[in-house]
């Protein structure tokens, strides 16, 4: 059953909540480099993304085809991955770390268009359909495009006001 649920929930599930970081930061004044606590945040998203990709999705796979018994490390690596998920949870809220060195002074990010944030919500059904129906595995074409092309699409826009 836990293999059912990490290929077809999870997965989607997660890539729908790096979607959801990694615009939150590009659309708002906390920026991607800006503070320490979300540059902590976004270290531990990747590293929980490859973790879970490279290490777990395996075990579970072999635990659900009967290759071996328990696995410890498997509840290990959870325990680890849901505290990872707590902690992102206490730094969101308590914001605990000052500015990083290299932040820009200036912080009136100008508010994403509508447009935008209906992308945001729909690009992680969109990349749910292109899987199910399409091509059968996780393919976060829609997310991915989104999350790149945002942020140099705001630059371009900032820099023709600026000029």
């Amino acid at each position: 059953m836990a293999h059912l649920l990490d290929n077809h929930v999870l997965l989607h599930l997660a890539n729908a909540s790096i979607l959801t970081g990694i615009m939150l930061s590009a659309m708002t004044r906390w920026g991607f480099f800006r503070y320490w606590w979300v540059l902590t945040k976004f270290a531990i998203t990747m590293s929980q993304l490859y973790a879970a990709v490279f290490l777990l999705s395996p075990r579970l796979t072999a635990l659900a085809e009967g290759v071996r018994g328990s696995d410890p490390a498997l509840l290990f690596a959870t325990a680890l991955m849901a505290s990872a998920i707590a902690f992102q949870g206490w730094l969101s809220v308590a914001k605990p770390w000052k500015r990083t060195p290299w932040a820009e002074a200036r912080l009136d990010v100008p508010p994403p268009p509508r447009s935008v944030i209906c992308l945001v919500l729909l690009a992680p059904v969109l990349d749910w359909l292109l899987a199910e129906v399409v091509f059968g595995h996780a393919a976060p074409l829609f997310t991915t495009l989104t999350a790149i092309g945002y942020p140099i699409w705001r630059r371009v826009r900032l820099a023709r006001r600026a000029s």
